[in-house]
């Protein structure tokens, strides 16, 4: 089986689009920053099944970085990514540098408000600027029809979601399940940075995410069990955590009481030097003394995307 196509201009990557969309065939675009794992490739695998032709994002966004270390540590493998994909018959990796995205002169910037506010928003100022920005620019390039993001990064599917809406964009959003190790742990690039101490002791994070999720469904008080989570979390090895809480799937607010719209628990913590982010899903086990609706936080926007 031959290797994937590496397409590194928006020139070559549209002229190729072109002849794709004149043909009648679907475009699905799966945007990534390489050091590919399985997470990404069930990403490919689904635009695969679900669109005509796949063209596989690398590109390390530096506007998404808020500190520069972070940027310089992130790894950079594209010869194993291509390798990676290429048994599955994706058929674009586009590979743009810094000077193909933003040429001399770029001077605009895609700002979200509302999702993009608190949790990492609030801990990595202009994050979801860059997000932002640079997913539109990608959506647009690659003219396609779906694309593919894992709800691992929730906050960012959120802020993807809502941009496309908000612009208009015909690209329908395709959000597909976070991806875990035999462990639990979340699937991530960041995650080979760790030691294998670290790998160990990473466990405790869905370990007391999980925990909590059950428990909150189950009934339980939302703050203390918020509070036993980040101190099992602590208590696990983890140096710090950023946040741990409860926010309606939908809007991302933040949620005191469970009620009967989905909720989530978005967590980051420091591991060392490296920052793990993960988020489960709340599904309530007991309808015992759901709160009434002036009790609710009200009725959650409706994402059309």
């Amino acid at each position: 089986m031959g290797g994937v196509a590496i397409v590194r201009s928006r020139r070559a990557l549209r002229a190729m689009i072109h002849d794709w969309k004149q043909s009648g065939l679907t475009v699905g675009v799966v945007p990534t920053m390489g050091a590919l794992h399985e997470g990404h490739l069930s990403l490919a695998r689904r635009a695969l099944a679900e669109t005509d032709r796949v063209v596989v994002t690398l590109f390390v966004n530096p506007r998404q970085f808020n500190n520069p270390a972070d940027l310089a540590a992130y790894p950079r493998t594209e010869e194993a990514d291509a390798a990676m994909l290429a048994p599955l018959g994706v058929h674009v990796l586009y590979v743009p540098d810094g000077a193909e995205m933003y040429p001399e002169g770029f001077a605009t910037t895609v700002s979200v408000a509302g999702v993009s506010d608190g949790l990492c928003g609030a801990f990595r100022p202009g994050h979801f600027d860059g997000v932002a920005t640079v997913v539109a620019k990608l959506l647009i390039q690659t003219a396609a029809d779906r694309a593919f993001f894992g709800e691992k990064d929730f906050q960012q599917l959120m802020v993807v979601r809502r941009m496309v809406s908000d612009l208009d964009l015909p690209t329908r959003i395709v959000a597909c399940g976070t991806v875990r190790e035999e462990d639990g742990l979340a699937m991530s690039s960041r995650n080979r940075r760790l030691s294998a101490p670290e790998r160990i002791v990473a466990r405790a994070l869905p370990e007391a995410l999980f925990a909590a999720a059950g428990a909150i469904g189950a009934g339980a008080d939302v703050a203390a069990t918020l509070a036993k989570a980040q101190g099992s979390v602590l208590a696990g090895g983890f140096r710090a955590v950023e946040y741990l809480e409860l926010r309606d799937e939908a809007s991302l607010a933040p949620v005191q009481r469970l009620g009967n719209v989905p909720a989530r628990i978005l967590a980051a913590a420091w591991l060392g030097d490296v920052r793990l982010i993960d988020n489960v899903e709340v599904i309530r086990t007991n309808a015992a003394e759901l709160p009434s609706s002036d009790e609710a936080a009200g009725d959650r926007p409706v994402t059309t995307v």
